[in-house]
């Protein structure tokens, strides 16, 4: 994150980019606190947010900690991120970070470790979905490449 916080386009929204209470909350300690805009848990505005903010030049890093809380925002993702690149000249740029959760050491249930990466890549014709394998290279080839992208971490990795 601290490499995707160099970018004077980027801004980083979405729960636990500001305030504690999540296990990935410790990624975003080298991005400064004035790139960060922690949003209440309301994942579709979210999504539908950090879409207007990629229609006026900026690119959103989107974080909403598990695949099962970002099903909320499919409207956002799948019938406006997803098509607007469709629908003329315009591209947002958002890149969204999920996770599947991990069942160990406490298995939290089936409500937060669902992993819907496929049927998300069905969906998706203009969406990228990445799971993650290397961090640093993923995140910096879709700050390089342009679109938009979902990137699907493993919770038990933190």
């Amino acid at each position: 994150m601290t490499m995707l916080a160099q970018d004077s386009r980027t801004l980083f929204i979405g729960q636990a980019v500001k305030y504690g209470g999540q296990r990935a909350h410790a990624t975003f300690a080298g991005v400064p606190m004035e790139k960060r805009i922690e949003m209440p848990i309301c994942e579709d505005f979210t999504v539908g947010f950090a879409t207007g903010l990629a229609l006026e030049g900026y690119i959103p890093i989107v974080f909403i900690p598990r695949w099962d809380f970002l099903l909320l925002a499919a409207n956002q993702i799948i019938n406006h991120l997803d098509k607007i690149p469709m629908l003329g000249p315009l591209n947002p740029r958002v890149i969204i970070r999920t996770a599947v959760g991990a069942k160990k050491p406490i298995d939290p249930g089936p409500q937060h470790t669902q992993d819907y990466t496929l049927p998300f890549r069905e969906m998706c014709k203009r969406v990228n979905i990445v799971s993650v394998r290397n961090p640093v290279r993923d995140y910096k080839n879709a700050l390089d490449w342009g679109g938009s992208y979902i990137f699907v971490e493993y919770m038990e990795r933190y």
